[in-house]
């Protein structure tokens, strides 16, 4: 599948944080976490972020990137309709390619709930490898997530 990354706009922001997941990845429902919702959807904390589209324009997921000492950290969510179909690896190597050209990282690093085993399996199909879980306050709790990286070749 072909994706094209466009910069986050209003329009985006009020389609994404519509998007309701089933159990157990409700916990990825934007509204669940009234602080991360308020990041979101403040226009300030756009730069870097981007909706993404599929060749007919409509709007599939989104991608977040935060660059610090080489590293590329990702963030990124996909429409719930279009999860749990085999769409992950070819949605998360699109981004990869796009941030990888516009970013020039020298690894990528992102954080990922441990319960979410499938995206856990999408990222280590893709090279990703597991280095730490930590817990983190959100949703109104605490939960463990996995720190995965990824080292970016220098072909």
């Amino acid at each position: 599948m072909k994706y094209e990354f466009s910069p986050l706009t209003a329009d985006d922001v009020d389609d994404i944080v519509s998007w309701h997941y089933d159990l157990p990845y409700d916990f990825y429902d934007m509204e669940s976490d009234p602080e991360d919702f308020a990041l979101f959807t403040n226009p300030n904390n756009w730069d870097d972020k981007y909706a993404v589209f599929d060749a007919e324009r409509e709007r599939v997921g989104f991608f977040s990137f935060e660059s610090a000492d080489g590293t590329l950290e990702i963030g990124l969510g996909m429409h719930p309709d279009l999860t749990g179909q085999g769409n992950g690896k070819s949605f998360v190597e699109a981004g990869l390619e796009f941030a990888e050209v516009a970013y020039h990282p020298e690894e990528f690093s992102l954080a990922v709930a441990t319960f979410n085993e499938r995206a856990i399996s999408v990222y280590e199909t893709l090279g990703f490898e597991q280095r730490e879980t930590f817990v983190q306050e959100t949703n109104g709790g605490e939960y463990e997530f996995l720190r995965m990286t990824f080292p970016v070749s220098s072909s």
